[in-house]
């Protein structure tokens, strides 16, 4: 099963960083480029422990839904999300979150499988792996940019 493992080094207040990775309206924003929006359960504001959101979005040229739910959360240090529904056998993503002199460590470490065997692992080795890292790094990249100027306020205020 592929692992994805992320380190962004954000120059914010830990709490911020937090409770912007939980932002649906800056997921949404990162991920503009998919056209990706919220179409069920928890469709804006914070999620939180046992809320699920379901996703739509435009991948690999097709129209595709991923449910998943917050199945643990320890707040401003650590939050994972789980896969209940969706096109792969399986999905985790744990979110963690450490404090440091000048900012917050965000780590992602994120597990996910595909159906299709022999086949399904090949995708992964040779496309999906990238192609997932891929979309966590610009979810990064608009969560540090949130983060480090005065535009993290339209999200929290």
């Amino acid at each position: 099963m592929p692992t994805i493992h992320l380190t962004t080094v954000i120059h914010a207040p830990r709490e911020r960083v937090f409770d912007l990775s939980r932002s649906i309206t800056l997921h949404k924003k990162s991920m503009e480029h998919t056209r990706e929006e919220p179409i069920k359960g928890k469709t804006s504001g914070l999620i939180s422990l046992g809320e699920s959101v379901t996703w739509q979005a435009r991948h690999l040229g097709k129209l595709r839904q991923l449910t998943t739910k917050i199945t643990q959360m320890s707040a401003i240090e650590h939050f994972c999300d789980e896969m209940t529904e969706g096109d792969f056998t399986s999905m985790k993503h744990d979110h963690f979150f450490k404090e440091i002199e000048n900012g917050t460590v965000m780590i992602d470490l994120m597990e996910f499988g595909t159906p299709y065997g022999w086949l399904g692992r090949m995708v992964e080795r040779f496309y999906l792996l990238q192609y997932m890292t891929k979309l966590l790094s610009l979810r990064n990249d608009t969560i540090k940019e949130y983060a480090e100027t005065d535009k993290w306020r339209v999200i929290l205020d």
